[in-house]
């Protein structure tokens, strides 16, 4: 379970991203950016953080993030495949070396898809390997704000790991 204030795993990022010497930007719909939050709260960040985008629909999303990967018509937020496509997007929007994309519902009630409150998507996209991996989080929670804080600390534990793997390969 990762943990529930994105502020740790935002250090271990900015760690491993000065170190790589490479970048990250951030397209985030539930955190209602707190994800960037995080990253720029530790110093230094210019060296690493490009940007973020908080989209919080559909068209909004399709509008930020024109230029990038095609959103298919008939996608809908809150899944896995919505998450990996904002990560895509973002990277290649903003020339990012990394891109964290995020959504889901973050209560009290669940959202319009029937999905519930406390289900949320993270994906994490390498730009140079075109990877994407995503993750579901499903807190059982219709408490928002804490919803909305372990969801960023999931997506930016997500890009912690993908880093380290990184290192390894």
């Amino acid at each position: 379970m990762p943990p529930s204030s994105p502020v740790g795993p935002a250090d271990v990022v900015a760690e491993r991203l000065r170190a790589r010497g490479e970048s990250v930007a951030v397209a985030e719909s539930a955190t209602g950016g707190l994800i960037a939050a995080a990253l720029v709260a530790v110093p230094g960040a210019s060296a690493y953080f490009t940007g973020g985008i908080v989209v919080y629909t559909l068209d909004g999303a399709r509008d930020l993030l024109a230029g990038g990967p095609v959103l298919p018509d008939a996608q809908r937020s809150c899944t896995g495949p919505f998450a990996a496509w904002l990560a895509a997007a973002a990277a290649s929007r903003m020339g990012a070396d990394w891109a964290i994309g995020e959504t889901g519902a973050a209560g009290p009630t669940g959202n319009p898809y029937g999905d519930p409150a406390g289900l949320g998507w993270a994906a994490v996209h390498r730009r140079d390997g075109g990877a994407t991996t995503t993750r579901r989080i499903a807190t059982g929670s219709a408490d928002r704000p804490a919803n909305m804080e372990r969801f960023a600390a999931n997506a930016l534990t997500l890009l912690a790991e993908a880093l380290v793997a990184a290192e390894r390969s």
